[in-house]
């Protein structure tokens, strides 16, 4: 019995509770280490190798959308430069068009004028041609009551009325330059 008095009275000599104790302790821990801490190892490598998975899937895909966000300003730039050289080219084009319906215009105008000179050209020749007749035998039936003879003789009649409408063309053109001034 000394010796339990003994260990109950030194506190520094271990009991058999704390033997037991640390006995069970160092069997815990050693299942721990054989059984439980290679599952929690295999799972934090596991883990940490998904997470760097995932990091580098991330980077990877934070680089395309950063070259498709380049490729798509590229576009975008190219697309813009492109409309503008479409509107450019359409301007110019519309332009040439307007020009040339201009020129067209011009030059039916000039036509439909020239045409419709040619056309009272030759309806006032027409015309003057039947003043001349009309007025050549108003003018001989005339000379012909005023002088008292008759003016049937065909040749003195022409003479006649060529003598008359000189003299109407002569005044004819003096009242035009005159309203010309």
């Amino acid at each position: 019995m000394a010796r339990t008095s003994l260990a109950q009275e030194n506190f520094l000599l271990p009991n058999l509770t704390f033997i037991a104790e640390l006995f069970a302790f160092v069997v815990i821990l050693w299942v721990l280490a054989r059984y439980v801490l290679p599952h929690i190892n295999r799972a934090m490598t596991e883990r940490q190798e998904a997470i760097r998975t995932q990091f580098a899937e991330l980077e990877e895909a934070k680089a395309n959308a950063q070259e498709a966000e380049n490729e798509y300003r590229s576009q975008l730039a190219d697309a813009r430069h492109e409309a503008a050289a479409i509107r450019e080219r359409a301007r110019e084009e519309g332009a040439t068009i307007v020009a040339e319906m201009r020129e067209q215009a011009r030059a039916e105008s000039d036509r439909i004028i020239r045409q419709a000179h040619a056309q009272v050209e030759a309806e006032r020749q027409q015309v003057v041609q039947e003043l001349r007749t009309e007025v050549g035998t108003m003018a001989t039936t005339l000379a012909g009551r005023i002088v008292g003879e008759s003016l049937d003789d065909d040749e003195r009649r022409q003479r006649t009325v060529e003598r008359f409408m000189s003299s109407l063309e002569s005044q004819d053109g003096a009242s035009r330059s005159e309203a010309r001034r």
